[in-house]
């Protein structure tokens, strides 16, 4: 398995940013084979106001522009949080073969805490899928988050 470590890192920088217009801290970057950065994003739900505004989808977004097609079967995802039902369907349907997750979401993850969409034999895609890179670090930087929110 790849070092994804140092990517995650980036990711959690990506993240913090997220905390200016309050929006929860979680990004994410899809990856081409050579390790070149495709799409970015990060969540805007707050700053937009549009709730399909999460990070895989937004970076999905980008690198389907970025490629002229939406076919990304030879990238990787990597985001800070587990996905949730919403983006584990956004990376079935760009057909990403990799997705690298750091915090776990026990109570909206869709990639093994409450579902596990991407490893579902009953559909035509599934996914590698690598989890709890940096989770410590993910994790915290969502749980300071929520304690300030309340």
């Amino acid at each position: 398995m790849p070092d994804y470590e140092p990517i995650m890192r980036e990711a959690i920088a990506d993240a913090r940013l997220a905390l200016a217009s309050g929006d929860v801290p979680v990004a994410a970057f899809v990856l081409g084979p050579d390790g070149t950065r495709l799409g970015r994003g990060r969540n805007e739900r707050e700053l937009t106001g549009d709730p399909t505004a999460h990070a895989e989808v937004l970076a999905i977004r980008e690198a389907a522009r970025a490629r002229g097609d939406w076919h990304l079967t030879d990238c990787t995802l990597v985001v800070t949080l587990e996905p949730c039902v919403m983006c584990a369907g956004a990376i079935l349907n760009a057909r990403i073969p990799v997705v690298v997750f750091g915090a776990w979401d026990e109570k909206a993850g869709a990639v093994g805490s409450v579902h596990d969409l991407l490893r579902d034999r009953r559909l035509n895609h599934r996914v590698e899928v690598h989890a709890g890179v940096a989770a410590e670090e993910c994790a915290g930087l969502l749980l300071e988050f929520f304690r300030q929110k309340r």
